[in-house]
């Protein structure tokens, strides 16, 4: 068993990150008997813990009691560890020269951890502290610059190889749905619905520049094919059929998805009516942000969809910054699709810190925001779905990879082959981690001009390979939520186990790990975990 000495302003984020980090634990109390002890913060007390972690990024007096002297880092500063990086948002400290594999200061080559062996305990004083990055991740997010570093999962993975290097037993149940490696959670933001609803605009207009001009510069520069090209002039051509009604709409790809997709499940977000473009943070009213259909003229669609399995959530105007505007969003989605419960991803990712909170007010089971619109990778530093600071019991289902932000100018400004590459270090780290890998790719992407249905189909090929498990964003956010419902209780030297009795038969179980003294760093013993269960491991 775990125990954290944390002072009271650490609680709710300890309480999270055992929730992501799913093994047995409790706040310590005098007195108690533990395996592992960790503090943060505060002080270290009398304890009979086989293995003390201290974190802190402030000198301490464990520092002066054992002769050492940190040197002070700037915030913002990279820790290398087994070859990876751990970007650390707040303060930090060195302690000299480090030794082999240990943790390190990546600018300075300075040691981030020391070690001590005392009296059959082992102590490890760390130079950061944990809660506190764990709040800034789930709260203010990562830079652009940091986008590729899982570093909530780099630093879960630090602390269980502490622990299980130490020769203690841990048990985790660990974001991995039992017979995959890793959920894939396909999303598409619906903002077009036909070009036939644009005339003589600025969508109308861009599309013909891009499908004839800009083709020709995208073949110059390996972004399209001559077939492409072909295709996109062929469309430019047919938008007076498609206007008096006589071809069909190449931006009405519902079928198309369901074609490409075979049956795997995806949510479609729907904005909920025609010309509104909601205010933005600085109280403008964007004209381009407002769609040119209404949510309402979209009922065969809808069905057809939800008969294949997929959902329909909200891609909201207001709601991130309006309760009230959130709540009618919500209710035309909730009355188009016949489910009491939405989920919601705000159009244009319009978001700020109270929207978690104004979220959860208007009715919403889970937001799908928090993610780049310019990059790819962690901006919450996890692939996991977590529950914000702010809520109470709303779900916040990260955003990972999006297909403007692959190929926009602007953006990463990438081909489709060279966006492989790109994806891939993603799909390493869903396979060593677990959790969720979360892509967006927007309705109109699978048609001219974008033409990125290779890619997309490519990407679906490269997850299916890999060991993914299908779901969609609410049966992704239930997984999770089953996930969090696991309870651990300690007896003697076993822990209890207790699952909830599943009831939705479409979700995949979960399974628990057991790694134990002797067995090696990452080498564990892995058994399915039935729903409505009570067990008990040896821990």
């Amino acid at each position: 068993m775990i125990a954290v000495h944390a002072e009271e302003a650490d609680r709710a984020v300890v309480v999270e990150f055992f929730e992501l980090f799913k093994t047995p634990w409790r706040f310590f109390c005098d007195g108690d008997k533990t395996d592992v002890l960790i503090c943060v913060r505060a002080g270290v007390p009398k304890t009979d813990a086989r293995l003390v972690l201290i974190f802190g990024g402030e000198p301490k007096l464990f520092d002066e009691e054992r002769g050492l002297r940190p040197r002070a880092q700037k915030p913002n500063t990279l820790l290398s560890y087994k070859g990876e990086q751990i970007p650390i948002y707040g303060n930090s400290l060195a302690f000299g020269p480090p030794a082999d594999g240990a943790l390190k200061n990546e600018s300075s080559g300075e040691a981030a951890i020391v070690k001590f062996n005392t009296g059959g305990r082992t102590i490890f004083r760390i130079g950061y502290d944990l809660f506190q990055e764990i709040g800034h991740l789930l709260t203010r997010g990562q830079p652009e610059a940091n986008a590729a570093m899982p570093a909530l999962e780099i630093h879960i993975a630090l602390l269980r190889d502490l622990i299980v290097g130490a020769s203690i037993p841990l048990v985790e149940i660990p974001p991995v749905p039992d017979g995959f490696e890793f959920i894939a959670c396909l999303t598409h933001d619906v903002d077009h619905v036909g070009i036939r609803n644009h005339k003589f605009d600025h969508t109308m207009f861009g599309f013909l520049y891009r499908a004839t001009v800009g083709s020709v510069l995208d073949v110059c520069q390996g972004k399209k094919t001559w077939r492409q090209l072909g295709t996109n002039w062929l469309a430019a051509l047919k938008l007076p059929l498609i206007y008096l009604g006589f071809a069909e709409d190449f931006w009405h790809t519902f079928d198309r998805y369901l074609a490409i997709e075979k049956g795997l499940s995806s949510t479609f977000f729907v904005v909920p009516k025609k010309g509104d473009s909601g205010t933005d943070a600085e109280g403008n009213h964007p004209a381009r942000r407002a769609v040119n259909y209404d949510a309402a003229g979209l009922v065969e669609s809808i069905k057809q969809l939800q008969s294949a399995g997929d959902e329909i959530a909200l891609h909201g105007i207001d709601a991130w910054r309006d309760s009230a505007a959130g709540k009618r969003e919500q209710e035309i989605i909730s009355r188009l699709t016949g489910t009491a419960e939405t989920g919601v991803r705000m159009h244009w990712l319009f978001f700020d810190e109270r929207s978690h909170a104004v979220l959860e007010a208007a009715g919403f089971s889970y937001d799908s925001t928090i993610g780049y619109n310019q990059t790819v990778g962690y901006r919450a530093g996890t692939s996991q779905v977590f529950k914000p600071m702010t809520a109470k019991k709303l779900l916040e289902l990260p955003l990972h990879l999006m297909d403007t932000a692959l190929f926009y100018p602007g953006y990463l400004n990438i081909t489709p082959a060279q966006s492989e590459k790109t994806i891939r270090p993603l799909i390493a780290n869903a396979v060593r981690f677990g959790g969720v890998l979360t892509v967006n790719w927007h309705d109109r992407s699978v048609a001219p001009e974008r033409l990125w249905d290779t890619a997309y189909i490519r990407l679906l090929e490269q997850l299916r390979s890999n060991g993914a498990c299908f779901l969609t964003a609410a049966q992704t956010v239930s997984w999770f939520r089953k996930r969090r419902s696991v309870i651990f209780e300690q007896a003697g030297s076993s822990v209890k186990i207790k699952t909830q009795a599943g009831d939705d038969t479409r979700l995949p179980g979960l399974c628990v790990r057991s790694f134990q003294p002797g067995a090696g760093g990452e080498k564990y013993s892995e058994t399915r975990l039935p729903d409505g269960v009570e067990i008990s491991l040896v821990a």
